[in-house]
């Protein structure tokens, strides 16, 4: 069944019309028509993930014209199983804002809008329709930003719209190179004629393409030190708002960066120009290192979150331009780990702030007592990210460290090691302060995890960050299987 693919696009987009066009006779019909959209992309991407793992990749022609001259859509051992995470992230965040809200139709449209954005991502073969779904994603995330309603909510969306349209931008330029140079925009047709002899890798066009492409994406996804527009973002949308973009937007778009570098440009582009992966490896680097040392000097936690992701893109994006087999692995696994861990911890600051009103580091002195499972959920959530074995973290990390062993980049090692110790340093005073530092005494008769005041914070919103932490953990101890699912949808590369 192969229209499943395409289904996952059409059905978000269809279902984003309703909640507007019936918000006037039904006040809060959103919610569930956007549950309804989730349960049926759930069901969906299930089917794809389970045709791909029978029979490898599947593709389809949109309005049954071939590629290259129709839009073709493609699932294979990588994008599956970021279609199932699609799935379940905006089902386990629409759980969450049963209750946390908002509870606008607008918001219910957009955040529809952008599960087909981001699944459009993940499922194309075409590089201009990339461009579209990017924008259509990016379209989303400024209107989801701005449903914050408050004025720093609103310049942070104008920012994100300004920085996001620079980066569309060049990216759609560095497509015009491309098309002008090759006369094609499938991906798997650019594959032979970027390296035909006619253009050839160090030809000025496919050079300028390759760096507007490679610079547009990296301003999605957050690298320092174009990440300007992500703090912002993720500080002041609604609680539901940042779990959401934090665990799919630039997860999106570096899925983005991994397709694009390796299903265009190639591998062979990497060793006849071995300058370019060695800056997005340099770059990548001080990303990880600053956007570490920007978290540690935070006190408001969903900013030290918001750097915290600048850090770990960094990873993710130094695996991508090691080139080698192993840390392309980990980059995959460390994107699905991070959306999961990530996504979570947001929603814990959330619980936080809804049954208790902390936001800060400060704020969070002995709070373990208060609301022990939030707490513990957060703990898990918090050494997952770290790094700390069995969790997903780990298994990300670990493979990212031996690739650039493997490929003789200690520094990139070191990189890794240093970064991880930083993230203990930023989640480790937190956790000191939740489990070893005295309350004040005015919050002591406040609880979210049982007590009078609990009602606030409802069991559902709860579930959804205990879910997190537990499926951080199981991810980490199925990480083998993890591997052999993708791995052989990245042997193709090498």
């Amino acid at each position: 069944m192969t229209d499943a693919l395409v289904l996952l696009v059409v059905v978000p987009i269809a279902a984003s019309l309703f909640p507007v066009a019936l918000g006037g006779r039904f006040e809060r019909i959103g919610w569930f028509v956007a549950a309804a959209m989730g349960l049926v992309h759930l069901g969906l991407s299930a089917t794809v993930a389970a045709r791909v793992l029978e029979g490898g990749s599947i593709s389809y022609a949109v309005g049954g014209f071939e590629p290259p001259f129709g839009i073709e859509l493609v699932a294979d051992g990588v994008s599956a199983p970021l279609l199932v995470l699609v799935s379940l992230s905006t089902l386990g965040v629409l759980v969450y804002a049963r209750r946390a809200g908002p509870h606008s139709n607008a918001f219910y449209s957009e955040l529809a809008l952008l599960t087909a954005g981001i699944s459009g991502v993940f499922a194309t073969a075409d590089v201009f329709n990339l461009y579209v779904f990017l924008e259509i994603t990016g379209l989303a995330t400024y209107a989801l930003v701005a449903s914050g309603r408050s004025p720093r909510a609103a310049l942070a969306s104008l920012k994100y719209l300004f920085v996001g349209t620079i980066g569309a931008s060049l990216y759609l330029l560095g497509v015009g190179y491309l098309y002008i140079m090759t006369g094609t925009l499938n991906m798997a047709d650019l594959t032979g004629a970027v390296a035909s002899a006619s253009v050839g890798y160090t030809s000025p066009a496919i050079l300028a393409s390759f760096g507007l492409i490679v610079t547009g994406l990296l301003v999605k996804v957050a690298v320092f030190p174009l990440h300007t527009w992500q703090p912002g973002a993720y500080a002041e949308s609604p609680d539901t708002v940042s779990a959401y973009i934090s665990a799919l937007v630039s997860t999106a778009a570096a899925y983005a960066l991994v397709r694009i570098i390796y299903a265009v440009y190639t591998t062979g582009f990497l060793d006849e120009v071995p300058l370019a992966g060695d800056a997005l490896v340099a770059l990548a680097s001080v990303s990880v290192v600053v956007g570490a040392v920007l978290a540690v000097m935070q006190s408001d936690l969903k900013r030290m979150l918001a750097y915290s992701s600048v850090s770990q893109f960094g990873l993710v994006v130094a695996a991508i331009g090691l080139a080698n087999e192993t840390a392309l692995v980990g980059a995959v696994v460390h994107l699905v780990g991070h959306a999961v861990m990530k996504g979570g911890l947001f929603l814990t600051v959330g619980v936080f702030a809804t049954g208790l009103g902390v936001r800060t580091v400060e704020d969070f002195a002995g709070l373990a007592a208060k609301a022990p499972v939030s707490s513990a959920a957060f703990a898990v959530l918090a050494f997952s990210m770290v790094g700390i074995p069995p969790a997903v973290g780990f298994v990300g990390k670990w493979n990212i460290v031996v690739g650039a062993v493997e490929a003789g980049a200690w520094p990139v090692a070191a990189v890794v090691v240093v970064s991880t110790l930083l993230t203990l340093a930023y989640f480790g005073r937190v956790i000191e302060r939740m489990y070893f530092t005295a309350p004040e005494p005015e919050a002591d008769a406040v609880s979210t995890d049982g007590g009078n005041d609990a009602v606030e914070v409802s069991f559902g919103m709860r579930a959804v960050v205990v879910v997190s932490a537990v499926t951080a953990v199981v991810l980490g101890v199925l990480g083998s299987d993890l591997i052999t699912v993708i791995q052989p949808a990245l042997e193709v590369y090498f």
